[in-house]
């Protein structure tokens, strides 16, 4: 075979292989959009697109009564909030381990990214006894703070990783020109380490937007739960019905935010992914 026809078969593979993986991946939130569009009759039809296009799942997910635009809000309350928290901790603890050279380094790191391993499911009911002690069943710090306890772990790593790749000399060379250290770190390190920070804090929004264990756990108050809890709450006209049309219709509603997001920010999240596996 000639170096052009093998170069052209590897092209066709990896562009087959491209859309294999985009169909695998968006294949269910196809479904998943075109089931919120059919009326509640047609729900289990499998046409790829509905005989009747219907608005009527979303009518019913923004009905008053089932409180879905404030479980919105209390979702990104308690996500930005998991997200600037872990963000600011983590840069700070990150830089310091970029930075510093002590015994066992390597080793607090690993204990960092093991922490995040641990089974949620384990500690859940330890958590509840605890909170419960302190008063805090349906409040936001309630899940906030396990959230962050999760989203530390990965947030360091990260970052981590990203400030390793920034070579000490500009720090350097910024207190030659007058900066203190901690000048030289807000002016010089972080601008560079922004498309890292920023990819940090998608994946760390992201993981908080679609928490489901602690919040259904924590929180029992329909005024507090989040968006994950209250489509699992979701009911039907009759005790034995599931929504399923509107269930559907919330999970395009809770996804869309997160697209939207990432399609805003998705020059940083590629120029932050890069920049982590580029050796400087």
């Amino acid at each position: 075979m000639s170096p052009k026809m093998k170069n052209a078969l590897t092209s066709s593979t990896s562009v087959v292989g491209i859309l294999l993986i985009i169909v695998f991946c968006l294949a269910p939130f196809y479904w998943m959009v075109v089931s919120s569009l059919r009326p509640a009759k047609d729900v289990f039809d499998t046409t790829f697109w509905p005989s009747e296009v219907s608005w009527e799942n979303y009518v019913a997910v923004f009905d008053p009564s089932r409180n879905f635009g404030q479980s919105l809000l209390n979702s990104l309350i308690v996500a930005g909030i998991t997200t600037i928290l872990a963000l600011i901790v983590a840069t700070i603890a990150a830089y310091a381990l970029a930075r510093l050279e002590f015994r066992g380094k390597t080793f607090l790191l690993t204990v960092i990214i093991a922490t995040s391993m641990f089974p949620l499911v384990a500690i859940i009911v330890p958590l509840l006894k605890l909170f419960t002690d302190w008063g805090w069943i349906n409040t936001y710090q309630s899940m906030i703070l396990p959230n962050l306890s999760f989203a530390l772990p990965l947030a360091v790593w990260n970052l981590t990783s990203f400030f390793k790749q920034i070579p000490t000399d500009l720090e350097q060379a910024a207190m030659v020109d007058g900066c203190t250290p901690g000048q030289a770190f807000r002016k010089v390190i972080l601008p560079i380490a922004a498309p890292g920070m920023f990819t940090t804090a998608i994946i760390v929004f992201i993981n908080a937007w679609n928490e489901f264990l602690i919040a259904v756990t924590m929180v029992n108050d329909v005024a507090i739960q989040t968006a994950p809890v209250a489509i699992s709450k979701f009911g039907g006209a009759s005790e034995f019905e599931t929504p399923y049309g509107s269930q559907m219709a919330a999970g395009v509603v809770v996804t869309i935010p997160l697209l939207i997001l990432v399609l805003i920010f998705q020059r940083r999240i590629v120029a932050g992914l890069a920049a982590g596996s580029i050796k400087q």
